[in-house]
């Protein structure tokens, strides 16, 4: 028999999910270019020239038994190789190809994490606001979440992480740039986390881990910098996904890297690789690990988001919507305007306005609009937040 909190996921869905398959309908009803739908982070970029070069090369000059073969469990060795020295090359960590599993997408690496390092009842740490999908992949691995709060600007802070540090704590969710904020995490704030953490494994006596979630590790605009948690904290296991970077999320394929300095390196790849196992993550998609190979380093035009951001900022600021402009990422966290986020966001729907309420990512009183989106629908949907704006307003 199931657990009874998997049985609870089943007919809970995802807030999000619910609103973009809502928007599917709405589109069947009266027409795409009439719903304006924020919802999902489905990039709206092409992928780069790279990707169907090397597919097409792939699949007109490769070995086509080869290309669609099982791989080793963890991935072909050559691609496992080029993500250990790439994540050298672009960080302090020390990784090597033994300490990579290829997975499908970022989420069966924080899956995998999860089960692998956690035991019943312990806990791990997320910093509001956070992906939603982490309170399930913790929980189904049979921990708990702690959640702690960031500063004002919503940006991690150290000091409300050690408020929240128990005997219990095993691990701690980093998410940068933010999936719903766009904030950035910065070296300076991510050094003051590690030394909580060296303090309370000190105080503790256990080995406590940052599991890094980096789907959108290149989307950083001006001056803002990605900054690798492993430069900061041995400790680290960098989960990745090249859905965003590639404007590939439907092909699932990704990576999870376990840092070589981490306590008990051997025994946490060994675990985390065996939960992969018991999940049913082995072997992702073979033509595209053949060429995430050759692709890796690459990005789709993401200057196009910074310009989304941009119009899309400057016409909610017109029409009198507060938010903090993102540094990162393609979501915009705005405040709602009434207490109840769902309401509003259900308010939305009336002008078919297609806005996710914040209470899924752990705070309350804001809705996330997601601006990987074609330019056009941005600029059509001006009217509709304005009418939506002065029902509140009047």
């Amino acid at each position: 028999m199931l657990p009874q909190n998997t049985i609870g996921w089943g007919t809970a869905r995802s807030a999000i999910r619910e609103l973009f398959e809502f928007g599917n309908k709405r589109r069947a009803a009266i027409g795409a270019e009439n719903v304006f739908d924020f919802s999902i982070g489905n990039p709206s970029i092409p992928a780069p020239a790279c990707v169907d070069e090397t597919l097409r090369e792939l699949y007109s000059t490769g070995d086509s038994l080869l290309l669609h073969s099982y791989t080793s469990s963890a991935g072909n060795p050559s691609l496992r190789k080029k993500v250990a020295e790439f994540l050298n090359s672009t960080s302090k960590g020390q990784f090597e190809a033994e300490g990579v599993y290829i997975t499908c997408g970022s989420a069966a690496g924080l899956a995998s994490s999860m089960n692998g390092l956690l035991m019943p009842g312990e806990e791990v740490i997320l910093i509001a606001p956070y992906f939603p999908e982490y309170k399930v992949f913790v929980e189904g691995a049979g921990g708990k979440i702690v959640v702690a709060q960031p500063d004002e600007n919503m940006m991690l802070s150290a000091e409300n992480i050690a408020k929240v540090i128990t005997e219990k704590t095993k691990a701690v969710i980093i998410n940068s740039p933010n999936n719903p904020s766009g904030v950035v995490f910065t070296a300076e704030k991510l050094a003051e986390m590690a030394d909580v953490l060296r303090a309370a494994e000190k105080k503790y006596g256990n080995n406590i881990y940052i599991v890094s979630d980096e789907p959108y590790r290149e989307l950083c605009y001006g001056d803002a910098k990605f900054a690798p948690c492993q430069d900061a904290y041995e400790n680290t296991i960098v989960c990745y996904s090249f859905s965003k970077c590639l404007s590939l999320p439907g092909e699932r394929i990704g990576y999870l890297a376990v840092d070589k300095r981490a306590a008990d390196y051997e025994k946490v790849f060994a675990s985390v690789a065996g939960a992969a196992r018991a999940l049913g993550y082995v072997c992702a998609p073979s033509s595209m690990q053949f060429m995430a190979e050759k692709c890796i380093g690459a990005t789709s035009d993401i200057a196009q988001y910074e310009i989304n951001r941009d119009i899309l900022c400057s016409g909610l600021q017109k029409i009198g919507y507060e938010f903090a402009k993102p540094d990162g990422a393609f979501y915009l966290f705005v405040k709602a305007l009434e207490p109840d986020a769902q309401a509003f966001s259900d308010k939305a729907k009336e002008f078919e306005l297609l806005l996710v309420p914040s209470d899924t990512f752990g705070v309350g009183g804001y809705v996330r609009l997601s601006y990987c989106v074609s330019r056009e629908m941005i600029e059509k949907s001006m009217p509709a937040l304005k009418k939506l704006y002065d029902c509140y307003k009047k």
